[in-house]
């Protein structure tokens, strides 16, 4: 790139918050790509999913300012960081948003959940090249020396390649401790979700209240699901959209005559 180039502009999020040792690594592997500018919610908002702030006021507040990044935290969710970013902060459209590194996945439907996920999903819906990136590691103290090329890779080509209008990639990056990753694959979202129930308890007043505990069963036997893309130790690439729409089902609703 010459020098009068203009660098790329990257919108960051996540929604592990803004001490989270996941965004600072996700900063300093893609500091080189362009000129980045991180909103953050300023506490963890994990499992938020798309949800934004209506109820209340929002605050944004710069925090710091290291190797010309400047960082800001907010008050809400990860989708209010991405509007807030791109409506007050820059008050234009960045080049690219990159939400994570989220410590622990988001594969198959725990997309849905995701507040990683969503921070991008609000990108891809300004119509903004987006994604996010997670590692399957929930500790706070995770190694994410292995994420490094994986995601300078994946940003690289999202920043020279683009991506369809509404759309956004999920990446996740298995815990593979000494075992060396196998390379990156395309997947599709595998049939796999949480079973889940609530732990009752009693609070110190006597009164009832609820504790939500499960475990997550992949029902797919598909080798072409991230599931098993990461339980074979390869990165997987899930391509998303925000159209919810079930198009396949359209002329079975039309066949009913309404």
């Amino acid at each position: 790139m010459s020098k009068n180039s203009v660098m790329p502009l990257i919108l960051i999020s996540n929604d592990d918050g803004i001490n989270a040792p996941g965004l600072k690594c996700l900063v300093e592997t893609i500091k080189s790509l362009g000129d980045l500018i991180v909103v953050a919610p300023d506490q963890p908002q994990s499992g938020m999913g798309h949800a934004i702030t209506i109820s209340k006021p929002l605050r944004v507040e710069l925090v710091k300012k290291k190797n010309g990044c400047k960082w800001h935290t907010c008050s809400g969710t990860p989708a209010d960081c991405i509007k807030l970013g791109t409506k007050i902060i820059l008050k234009k459209l960045p080049d690219l948003v990159v939400s994570g590194i989220n410590h622990g996945s988001n594969s198959s439907t725990n997309a849905l959940y995701s507040g990683t996920l969503s921070a991008a999903m609000e990108g891809a819906i300004e119509g903004i090249p987006a994604i996010g990136f997670s590692y399957c590691d929930h500790s706070w103290s995770a190694d994410m020396e292995v994420c490094r090329d994986i995601v300078k890779t994946i940003t690289k080509k999202v920043l020279n390649k683009g991506l369809p209008a509404g759309t956004l990639l999920n990446v996740n990056i298995p815990n593979v401790n000494e075992k060396p990753l196998k390379g990156i694959k395309i997947c599709r979202q595998a049939n796999a979700r949480w079973v889940e129930e609530f732990e009752e308890r009693v609070d110190p007043s006597g009164k009832n209240y609820y504790w939500l505990k499960g475990n997550f069963k992949n029902f797919d036997k598909g080798q072409d699901t991230d599931e098993w893309a990461l339980s074979h130790n390869y990165v997987s690439v899930v391509p998303l959209q925000y159209d919810l729409t079930a198009h396949h089902v359209i002329s079975v609703i039309n066949g009913w005559e309404l």
